[in-house]
């Protein structure tokens, strides 16, 4: 695992230097959110062409009055992953806010209004990510999260490398799914913020999202239903996984500085 976590690494720090983000690392974060947005869409099956998502993320045209299935998605996944902008800093420091603030605007339209923001309770049960496996119970919900805070909260102490607390609390919200929908949209938006409060990726320019995008549907799924299974080596398979996306996720972002520094953006 440590060559893996090492390479991740490596592959951010090398991002952090790269001469396109000198002057420019605002508008080459706001394109990774533009491409994390559509690669997290996609991983929940809503595809819609990257110039669409683009312009749609800055305003240059809207959605229509009456959404199909797929543009409710994804207007949730740009809506959470533009989100992550403003709670990167609430993951570390109130961890459950910034969860409940990500799935208030990434599960809106998709869930009652009184369910967003809020984890399952009673007897909810989430119908989602059926590929991995059952959810937990809403009876055990509270439990799991505190997990995840305490987690995030020794975050700053430096004893575990960001990349693995990243891919922890995406799989734990994509396995346990606290949520009745949009688990998979918050699991992603959560651990962007990780991988930059960590320091993994101060910049916010890496796409992480799309590194499990190029990794392949299949992949990602079986990988978050190895880790689903507890055993040691399912988690080790999905801590793997994940550190493949940042490196694949670091490659796309030194592509949009590059697009960055050469003034060719979509």
């Amino acid at each position: 695992m440590a060559p893996k976590v090492d390479a991740a690494r490596d592959a951010c720090t090398a991002l952090r230097w790269h001469e396109g983000l000198r002057r420019r690392t605002p508008e080459a974060a706001a394109e990774s959110r533009v491409r994390g947005a559509h690669a997290s869409g996609g991983l929940d099956g809503a595809r819609l062409s990257l110039d669409i998502v683009r312009d749609l993320m800055r305003g240059a045209v809207t959605w229509h009055t009456e959404l199909d299935p797929v543009e409710k998605v994804m207007r949730c996944a740009i809506a959470a992953t533009a989100e992550t902008e403003h709670v990167r800093a609430l993951v570390t420091t109130a961890p459950l806010q910034a969860l409940a603030r990500l799935h208030l605007v990434g599960a809106a339209g998709l869930v009652d209004d009184a369910a967003l923001g809020r984890p399952r309770l009673g007897r909810e049960e989430c119908r989602e990510l059926t590929d991995l496996g059952p959810a937990v119970p809403a009876s055990e919900v509270p439990a799991r999260l505190a997990g995840l805070v305490e987690l995030l909260g020794a975050l700053g102490s430096g004893v575990l490398p960001g990349a693995l607390v990243a891919a922890v609390v995406h799989a734990e919200i994509a396995t346990v799914r606290p949520f009745l929908r949009g688990n998979g949209l918050v699991a992603r938006a959560t651990e962007r913020c990780v991988v930059q409060a960590s320091g993994l990726d101060p910049t916010g320019v890496a796409v992480p999202e799309e590194g499990y995008a190029r990794l392949g549907g299949p992949a990602y799924v079986g990988a978050l239903a190895a880790y689903g299974t507890g055993s040691p080596e399912g988690v080790a398979l999905w801590l793997g996984h994940a550190c493949d996306a940042y490196v694949a996720g670091a490659a796309e972002g030194a592509a949009v500085a590059d697009a960055v520094r050469a003034g060719r953006l979509g």
